[in-house]
């Protein structure tokens, strides 16, 4: 379920984002997004935890926070959305979703119990082939042009992979609800101070109606209800695991733009869902499998112990 949830919350980033930033300056379009989802996270951890697990107790504690704002929220989304100024939706997915990619690449310094398997590499190879299928990109665009909009969205792709293992590496007592609802309001001030230091200002911005929507989408949905599904997700199944949501989003981002933006699904599109469904099947068929052994392994010694009685 908080896979779902956040493959959903995310891949309707794309959409919003793309709205949004005809009406704000990139960077003060993140930073807003910032603002509102740290004041509702900040009120629901308040309603929700209680105030002796709420507050950083130990370094650990704030190393998690500052992984989290830092790198997995902050940086990750200013890339992207400066970014998507100068490539589509679709490069920018592809690009994107090289987080799965990354992740085992800094996880195989960072984290001695989470390593990639030969079928689990497998697996993300079919996925990403998916994920090509979905988002179609041109070679001639992908390979060519705007090499510095790919080059910003692949940092952001690069930095989300960088903090999600990092927040695994520091295995803080915090929940993620109270770790991210910290984090928010520092992935807020970074992203302030570099709209300020890039000359962005608030007289850019055009208020209407569309603006208001997709900012409150990235900010509620996309930030935080999307923050708390994703990082207690990473929190069950690791950051390896837990970052295959990015082989999802370009879906769930491609379903939104055929019902909001008109955009046409391709046989090809449809291929590529169940060439992704098939990444899925070869990993969860390694994790099944590891469950059955560990199951046989429990099941033979109570076995084992019952022929000594």
């Amino acid at each position: 379920m908080l896979f779902l949830l956040t493959s959903v919350f995310f891949g309707g980033t794309f959409v919003a984002a793309k709205a949004g930033l005809d009406y704000f300056p990139p960077l003060l379009f993140v930073a807003f997004r910032f603002d509102i989802a740290a004041v509702v996270l900040l009120g629901y951890a308040v309603a929700t935890t209680p105030r002796d697990e709420l507050l950083p107790r130990t370094v650990r504690d704030v190393v998690g926070v500052l992984a989290t704002g830092v790198f997995v929220i902050g940086l990750a989304n200013a890339f992207l959305f400066v970014g998507q100024q100068y490539v589509s939706s679709a490069v920018g997915s592809i690009i994107f979703s090289l987080n799965p990619i990354l992740t085992p690449v800094f996880a195989a310094v960072l984290l001695a119990d989470e390593r990639l398997s030969r079928r689990g590499a497998i697996g993300m190879v079919v996925g990403l082939i998916g994920v090509a299928l979905v988002v179609q990109p041109d070679p001639a665009t992908l390979l060519g042009g705007g090499a510095l909009g790919k080059g910003i969205v692949f940092l952001g792709a690069v930095s989300g992979a960088l903090g999600s293992v990092l927040v695994r590496w520091a295995d803080t007592d915090l929940s993620s609800t109270a770790r991210t609802a910290w984090a928010l309001p520092v992935s807020a001030g970074l992203t302030h101070t570099l709209s300020g230091v890039s000359g962005e200002s608030l007289a850019a911005v055009t208020w209407t109606p569309t603006a208001l929507v997709a900012l409150g989408y990235v900010g509620v949905f996309a930030g935080a209800a999307a923050y708390i599904t994703y990082f207690g997700l990473l929190d069950d199944v690791g950051a390896i695991q837990g970052n295959l949501v990015f082989y999802v989003v370009p879906i769930v981002a491609t379903l939104g733009g055929s019902v909001l933006l008109g955009e046409s699904i391709s046989a090809l599109t449809l291929v590529g869902f169940v060439t992704i469904f098939a990444g899925f099947a070869v990993l969860g068929g390694e994790s099944l499998v590891s469950e059955l052994r560990r199951a046989y392994a429990a099941a033979s010694t109570r076995w084992q112990a019952n022929d000594v009685v």
